[in-house]
């Protein structure tokens, strides 16, 4: 249990740990898997909307192909982190820097509202997705390879309108892949679901992570979902990373465990202290 939990230092500079960890992982998903991600690194990065300051000098490097989650109380500041990440809006200070130049279909993000075309048929809408390549010989083909990566092949032809809600997000998802993203970020992306959709919907997107080998940054409420999912979870308060809590467990991880359930507690316990801490 305690090689599984590792708290980091929060106030140094942001020195990556992990990199021999996600290199192993990475070799066993396979070569071509392993060159997919982006690695990500941000220094002093701050973020105010008007006399409000969201975020407060945020330090952090991700390495290429790891899979992070960040947690923390409404209003913490996770969601606009992400947003900065996915270039959807723009830092008061400080810098955010990829391994390598992003191209603009590099990085994707999947909401929590599927936002999808309702005048449009599932696979139109997964065409949505390659933006000026929507036009190119082989677009429809790989959104039709999308589809059939997220369970949905047979949908291809039917309206929005009559697919459950885990079948829209499924759609979304394909939207997201069929770029071929090298860095994915899910903004709350199965809050709205069923426990039992969320759960299935969990499986499938540590699946395409797996399997496509990109970077993944995952904001959510569940903290259960966060060591479910996640190589690594930051917790954020007050504008800051307070917590950056490596999860050192094989995968698949059996959900309900021992090991998963003590993750799970360290961290509730800390969100508390803090929630405490502001009373």
């Amino acid at each position: 249990m305690q090689e599984a939990l590792r708290f980091q230092p929060v106030d140094a500079e942001p020195v990556d740990r992990s990199d021999i960890r996600v290199q192993a992982r990475q070799l066993r998903r396979g070569p071509e898997a392993a060159a997919r991600g982006l690695s990500l690194t941000i220094r002093g990065l701050r973020k105010a909307f008007g006399d409000n300051e969201v975020l407060r000098g945020i330090d952090l490097h991700i390495p290429a192909g790891q899979f992070v989650a960040i947690v923390g109380r409404s209003g913490c500041g996770k969601s606009t982190l992400l947003r900065l990440i996915a270039g959807l809006d723009a830092p008061t200070a400080g810098s955010i820097a990829f391994g390598e130049e992003p191209r603009a279909q590099d990085v994707r993000v999947m909401f929590q509202e599927p936002r999808l075309l309702p005048w449009a048929r599932v696979l139109s809408n997964v065409e949505v997705g390659l933006g000026r390549e929507r036009s190119s010989a082989d677009a429809q083909a790989r959104a039709e390879r999308a589809l059939v990566e997220v369970g949905l092949g047979d949908k291809r032809a039917q309206w929005p309108s009559v697919l459950s809600g885990g079948q829209k997000q499924r759609v979304a998802l394909a939207r997201a892949l069929v770029s071929q993203p090298r860095v994915l970020a899910f903004d709350e992306p199965l809050g709205a679901l069923d426990a039992l959709t969320r759960i299935s919907m969990q499986q499938l997107l540590e699946r395409v992570w797996r399997d496509q080998g990109f970077t993944a940054i995952l904001v959510t409420h569940d903290v259960a979902e966060a060591v479910a999912l996640a190589d690594r979870v930051l917790v954020i308060e007050d504008g800051r990373i307070a917590e950056d809590v490596t999860i050192d467990l094989p995968r698949p991880r059996r959900r309900g465990s021992a090991e998963l359930a003590a993750l799970e507690g360290e961290i509730l316990k800390h969100l508390l202290e803090g929630s405490e801490d502001t009373l």
